[in-house]
């Protein structure tokens, strides 16, 4: 499906991605760089060592940096448990990478300037880069974008305490002095939080007060979706009359409390086949005795098994969410960090799933919110409802044709200007 935006000869292009080392920031861009390659454009990826591999498979150029922040791998308790511990990282690692990608891209026998950057929102470093170049800069978000008001409504009650603290101060202190360091005049807030162009990688279904977001800034192009056959295949038990999938994700997986919950809940219920994926930092030894109905696996292809699946126990992350809205699958949302908890209350008033506190995420209370989901004929056809909506805002195409739209504007104005 070819989208307005779409130029039909558009001349090859270097277009620069820029992510971090964690699934959930990567793989929803893997897809829009596939496209870009496909469609004839030069595309490098700059991106720590681990992810090197993932990365070429799309046929991106990788760029490989070293990075400080805690990997996939690592154990969350690495981030912290306080707003400062979690973006301290981010800050610190921008100022060490920032060096590492100019001699990549500017240095003998480097990648070349690029007409265009592309970033998650997580790379400073290349909003930093764009505004050294002079080329536009679309930044692409796999959660929840700002709207109209989150600032006074989200932002400055958050940030009200840590802004009273000598570290807090310290941060912006820090943070400011490296932007005029590098010539940009923003205050890190708006530098970080309200990008000049940005594509938005969930359904607007997920997006809170979607109606007060400024579209001239964020377009949504829903979930990027390609084929996940590469990630194996699941084959229902032709004995199973319904199926439950749990997963929390692939970082705050180490919750062995709440597996032996989910067992309890679910184990030798009549009809039902769980699976029970537990992440690298559990094994099926640490939950106990495991009733033959359970399937325990350290990772499992999320989408294949979703497809086969009545019902989704999640951490309610932006991946795993917008998968359940895509399979049409009832969801119990059990919220870990960060923006799970408002994709949790957004799928609850929804009306396709439950958020269930992991405080309260007893047995009792995670069997009855899956059983009262799959029993209810309105949840399935909100379901449908929002799996229809999600399959009209263009996905993977339009992304990719309203990344191509952007290189016309190079020499169009000022690098950062929104555009018309």
């Amino acid at each position: 499906m070819t989208h307005p935006e779409h130029t039909q000869d558009s001349k090859r292009a270097h277009i620069a991605m820029f992510s971090i080392a964690a699934h959930g920031h990567v793989n929803p861009s893997l897809e829009v760089i596939r496209e870009l390659v496909a469609r004839g454009h030069r595309v490098t990826y700059a991106i720590p060592h681990l992810f090197v591999d993932k990365v070429a498979a799309t046929g991106a150029e990788p760029v490989p940096y070293r990075t400080t922040l805690p990997g996939p791998d690592d154990d969350p308790a690495a981030w912290g448990t306080t707003l400062l511990d979690n973006v301290e990282p981010f800050l610190n690692d921008a100022i060490q990478v920032l060096p590492q990608l100019i001699e990549a891209y500017e240095g003998e026998g480097g990648a070349g300037v690029p007409d265009l950057v592309i970033h998650d929102i997580t790379s400073y470093p290349a909003i930093v880069l764009a505004r050294r170049w002079g080329v536009p800069a679309v930044s692409l978000s796999p959660n929840l974008v700002a709207w109209d008001g989150y600032e006074e409504e989200v932002a400055e009650p958050m940030w009200a305490e840590p802004r009273r603290t000598e570290r807090g101060r310290a941060y912006y202190g820090k943070f400011t002095a490296w932007l005029r360091e590098n010539g940009i005049a923003d205050h890190p807030d708006p530098f970080v939080g309200r990008p000049p162009r940005s594509l938005v990688l969930i359904p607007r279904a997920l997006q809170p007060h979607a109606d007060r977001v400024d579209t001239s800034r964020y377009s949504f192009v829903g979930a990027c979706r390609g084929d996940r056959s590469v990630q194996g295949d699941w084959r229902r038990p032709d004995d199973a009359e319904r199926v439950l999938l749990v997963s929390l994700g692939s970082s705050f997986t180490k919750q062995p409390d709440f597996y032996r919950e989910c067992v309890k809940a679910f184990g030798d219920l009549p009809g039902w086949h769980v699976v029970l994926q537990v992440g690298k930092h559990i094994t099926a030894d640490d939950l106990g005795p495991v009733p033959a109905n359970v399937e325990v696996r350290n990772w499992v292809p999320q989408t294949a098994v979703l497809e086969q699946a009545d019902a989704f126990i999640t951490h309610a992350g932006a991946g795993g969410s917008q998968e359940g809205l895509a399979s049409a699958t009832p969801m119990v949302c059990v919220p870990q960090a960060v923006d799970q908890f408002g994709n949790a209350d957004v799928l609850q008033a929804l009306g396709v799933a439950r958020h269930v506190p992991k405080e309260e995420a007893t047995a009792d209370t995670l069997r009855e919110a899956v059983l009262a989901l799959v029993d209810d004929p309105g949840v399935a056809r909100r379901l449908a409802d929002v799996q229809r909506e999600m399959a009209e805002e263009g996905g993977t195409p339009r992304a990719a044709d309203l990344i191509e739209a952007e290189l016309g504007r190079r020499n169009a104005g000022p690098a950062g200007s929104i555009r018309p």
